[in-house]
């Protein structure tokens, strides 16, 4: 697969301790874009961080939390990211999904890649 021009950055901010049917959110997330068959997808764990509730999560030694900020990158065209907002909108529960419209340079699948 290949895609150049324009595209869709989509942005999931949950915490690392949100669950979807028994595993990590973030977890299940990757694994139903790739379902999808969506280009991509990349998993960033932060180290500090609050949310909706003001509750400062941080990996401090003092103030050690055991739900650290997560952030879940997809980059597809417009209409392949649109197609995934239904899902979720079902999965993320307590979170923030952002859209950013991004110019893609370049994104090539290895030959012989499955």
């Amino acid at each position: 697969m290949k895609i150049e021009g324009e595209g869709t950055l989509l942005r999931i901010f949950v915490g690392e301790s949100d669950t979807w049917h028994g595993k990590p959110l973030y977890q299940a997330i990757v694994e139903r874009v790739r379902e999808e068959g969506l280009a991509g997808a990349t998993v960033l764990r932060g180290i500090e961080g609050f949310g909706a509730h003001s509750r400062v999560h941080t990996t401090r030694i003092l103030r050690l939390s055991e739900d650290l900020p997560v952030v879940i990158e997809i980059v597809d065209t417009a209409e392949r990211i649109a197609g995934v907002l239904p899902l979720l909108d079902e999965m993320v529960h307590e979170g923030l999904v952002t859209l950013e419209p991004i110019e893609i340079i370049a994104y090539r699948a290895p030959d012989g890649a499955p």
